[in-house]
């Protein structure tokens, strides 16, 4: 344990307002509170000038720091590979007594569902078949020698094996090891700091090691602060995306118009939604909707995979992983890259927003990961998961891409990303039912994300209080609905997302890097006193 005077909450104002209490850090709360609400009041007063900044922010920041983000992605996944054949693999996050407070089943449902389930469900089918169809088209050179064309490396032109396989290669790369390095790296230093070393369950609490004592003051604020900006943006993000593939969807079945309306329509309602499920706390709202929305992802997933082309799947299920243990070394290439807007559109993208979801989803694993060891953790965190991501890709991407190959069917390509999910089953039988599902995935996907951020967020913002009075958490799930319409209603939409997810998670992966020392020295130091 860390010999400390800090007491958790020692800094915060306790009260009530009228029958609503609070219980806030000062000046975390204030910091965070008032900023978001003024980014809401800003997006929605001065539509255009916001929606050219947020461009601006996407264009600037994927340009100038694509390697970087490519390189904080390989480091974690090494810092990673590193803790679990070293001797600090056997350290036991809350003690060497400890033991584990969720089964297996319960604890991978909630952790897929608050780490990459809307994700899985926008982009399992448009992303294998976005990256086979351009590498299925080669390169192209605009005027001044710049490839303009999105395959990833060397594309594999008129080649459709080898675009599958590219394709299928550069999915994984996004959703493998990678992004669950990252939240492995900022669970295990949660975990560590808070089970073993007794500090608060705040983000600031892994740099103790680095900080001192001075954790607890400006330094310590600016790291939850900017730990609050990641999560929100990032959770906003995802909540745009699942609105507009539930609008995409719901138009597939009952011809609700597609649009903005529409859309924060939805957000509101799912919104409300999963203020409910806050305000029953985590074992009776985000476990129950987790564990219930993951029998429903296995069932789509095995529906599709039975019915679609079953052996070819499970065939290119074996053939993606050794095209991804290929394509890896040059995939995570961080220098002199020619596919510079597959790397920069959609890698550093994609590793801006792990990194912004990182605080929430490392939190979110740490609080129900006490009682297991460091390796036993990396290892269910990183690899695992990592194979069910894998499946999932391989059985949704790969029945949409045989569709095309097989069959000369391209609405799915051809369509708009929210609703390629809709047209890859509509050419599958029962085609309402498992679309209605598929509707219900990303509802309820929503709502998780949306409770599970709230605790988060909530839980940083007082100190490290995992017990705060519930309208905080309530206040922090309707702006978190509220960014995301905000950024859907902004000019550019969608991109507006993408743009606050790049600008949040820039600053936040120089955080995690200097959490991978951190969580160096605090599992020596408990195999020394071991």
């Amino acid at each position: 344990m860390i010999d400390t005077d800090y007491e958790i909450g020692q800094d915060n104002h306790e009260g009530s307002v009228g029958p609503i209490g609070f219980d806030i850090h000062n000046p975390v709360f204030a910091i965070s509170g008032v900023s978001i609400v003024a980014f809401v009041f800003y997006t929605l007063a001065l539509p255009e000038q916001s929606g050219a900044l947020f461009s601006w922010l996407f264009s600037s920041v994927t340009k100038n720091f694509d390697w970087f983000f490519i390189s904080v992605g390989n480091i974690f996944v090494l810092f990673c590979l590193f803790l679990i054949i070293t001797p600090l693999g056997k350290v036991r996050l809350g003690g060497s007594d400890a033991t584990p407070d969720y089964t297996y089943l319960g604890w991978f449902s909630m952790l897929f569902a608050a780490g990459m389930g809307i994700g899985l469900m926008f982009y399992g089918v448009s992303e294998p078949l976005s990256h086979f169809s351009s590498s299925l088209g080669g390169t192209a050179l605009g005027e001044n020698g710049v490839r303009t064309d999105w395959a990833p490396l060397g594309a594999a032109a008129g080649d459709q094996a080898e675009a599958t396989r590219l394709g299928m290669a550069a999915t994984i790369y996004h959703w493998g090891l990678h992004p669950w390095a990252i939240y492995a790296v900022v669970g295990l230093a949660l975990a560590l700091f808070s089970y073993n070393k007794g500090l608060p369950l705040t983000i600031r609490s892994a740099f103790y090691p680095i900080l001192g004592e001075r954790v607890w003051g400006w330094p310590g604020h600016i790291i939850d602060i900017l730990a609050v900006f990641a999560t929100l943006f990032g959770l906003a993000t995802s909540l745009g995306f699942g609105a507009t593939q539930a609008n995409a969807g719901l138009n597939e079945l009952f011809g609700l118009p597609v649009g903005s309306t529409a859309q924060v329509l939805l957000i509101t309602g799912i919104t409300a939604i999963a203020t409910v499920s806050v305000m029953r706390g985590l074992d009776g709202g985000v476990k129950i909707l987790s564990e219930l929305n993951m029998g429903l992802a296995f069932l789509l997933l095995a529906f599709v995979l039975l019915v679609g082309p079953t052996w070819t799947i499970l065939a290119n299920f074996v053939t993606s992983l050794l095209a991804y243990g290929e394509y890896l070394p040059a995939l995570s290439n961080p220098f002199a890259r020619e596919d510079v807007n597959f790397s920069q559109g959609w890698t550093s993208f994609y590793w801006a927003w792990w990194i912004s979801w990182s605080p929430f989803v490392g939190m979110f694993i740490a609080r129900v990961s006490r009682g297991r060891s460091v390796r036993e953790f990396i290892t269910c965190v990183l690899l695992i998961p990592s194979l069910v991501c894998v499946l999932w890709m391989s059985v949704f991407g790969g029945v949409a891409i045989q569709q095309v190959i097989q069959d000369g069917y391209t609405t799915a390509q051809d369509a708009e990303l929210p609703r390629q999910l809709f047209a890859m089953l509509d050419q599958l039988p029962l085609a309402g039912i498992t679309s209605a599902i598929g509707i219900v995935l990303v509802i309820v996907f929503f709502v998780t994300s949306s409770d599970s951020g709230s605790l988060v967020i909530d839980t940083i913002t007082a100190g490290g209080k995992v017990d705060a009075p519930v309208p905080q958490r309530v206040f922090w799930c309707i702006f978190e609905g509220a960014v995301a319409m905000v950024l859907l209603l902004s000019i550019g939409g969608l991109q507006s997302l993408q743009s606050m997810v790049i600008s949040t998670g820039l600053p936040f992966a120089i955080v995690l890097l200097f959490m991978c020392y951190a969580i160096y020295k605090g599992l020596r130091s408990e195999r020394k006193n071991a």
